[in-house]
Formats: structure tokens, sequence, C-alpha cells
């Protein structure tokens, strides 16, 4: 419990409340929507920011399954059902119901993005980062993912470049092995050896 008129007490939580405010005015904007409808976005973003990955459910490398926000509240990942995307037409020619989805889907791609570019911080000349290790569990960057969906990896290999830091790693998904630079992936949030 904090105590009232404390928001900067909150830390994590009060910036995903703020990250959410900021988007969610950005992506409605000078829009009226109904009550229904504000609340079918709201939830629609409630499962946006309940579905991210917190740390690895296990520590078997074949097992890609992470634990999430959702997984507190119902007791397993959260899923959406496919929807068309509605993002290159235009607004005049779709129903309130398009409207809405398009609107969810448009909040899910900037908060994503945000999301993974703040778990990507490098801070340069502030200290060493912690490097990806073989075995450990990550995001895979990807702008083109529904919402609600997560590319999940295991690191299979490291290869550092000529300054000993891994610059490339080869990494296990659901699709097969492919290697990927690290700029394109993310370490999981709650991680053991994170800076505190």
């Amino acid at each position: 419990m904090i105590p009232p008129a404390s928001p900067h007490f909150g830390g994590l939580w009060e910036a995903g409340v703020k990250s959410t405010k900021n988007h969610l005015r950005r992506v409605i904007g000078n829009d009226v929507l109904t009550y229904e409808e504000m609340n079918t976005i709201l939830i629609q973003i409630e499962a946006c920011l309940n579905s991210r990955p917190l740390c690895p459910l296990n520590t078997d490398p074949n097992d890609l399954s992470v634990l999430t926000p959702g997984h507190f509240l119902i007791g397993e990942p959260l899923a959406t059902i496919a929807d068309e995307n509605w993002n290159d037409v235009p607004v005049n020619r779709m129903s309130r119901w398009q409207l809405v989805q398009s609107k969810s889907q448009h909040f899910w791609r900037r908060w994503s993005s945000e999301y993974l570019s703040r778990l990507q911080q490098r801070p340069k000349w502030l200290g060493e980062s912690p490097e990806v290790k073989v075995g450990e569990l990550v995001l895979l960057k990807d702008e083109n993912l529904p919402p609600l969906k997560w590319k999940l990896a295991r690191i299979k290999e490291v290869f550092p470049g000529s300054d000993g830091h891994v610059r490339v790693a080869s990494i296990i998904t659901s699709a097969g092995v492919f290697k990927r630079p690290i700029a394109k992936l993310c370490r999981l949030p709650m991680h053991s050896d994170m800076p505190k």
C-alpha cells in the first residue's frame, strides 16, 4: 500500500499507468466514443499490458513458456482471437467495430514497440550492461506481430565481436534456429542478474 497522493512511491506500475495514458490519448485523439466502445478499447488495452512476458516459467532450455501478469489474474497466459489488420483501411470506410479494433491495434503497435525499446536500453557510458547468456530466454523484436503475441527464443550460442562483447546470437524459436543481432533481442524484465 502506498500513501495517498504519492504515485512516485508506485515505481514500475505507475510508470505503466503513465505510458498507457499517453498512448491512449494519442490513439483516441479527439474521437468521440460510446461507453461500450471505450470499455472495449480499455479491456483490449488491459489484455495487451497483461500479456507481456516477465520471466521464464522454468529452466528447461527447450521450453519457451513465460510468466505474465495474466497468470496472476486468470492462471494462464492471455489470448485473443486473431483479427483482420485495419491499419491501412481509411477511417471513413470502417464500421464502428472496425474503428475500435483499429484503435486497439494502433495502441498495441505503439505500446509494444516502446516496451521492447525500453527493455533494450543499453546506456553506453554509464556502465556495463549484462550480456545475454546461452540458455537465456529472450524476446525477439518483431514489429508485425498481432496484439498479445510475443516471439520468444532461447539463446543457443553467442558470437562475441573483436572487442569481446556479444554482437550476434544463435537462437531457438518455435519456428527453428536462427542467427540474430543482439539489437533484435530483449532480455526479460525480471531477470536475476539485471542491474538494480
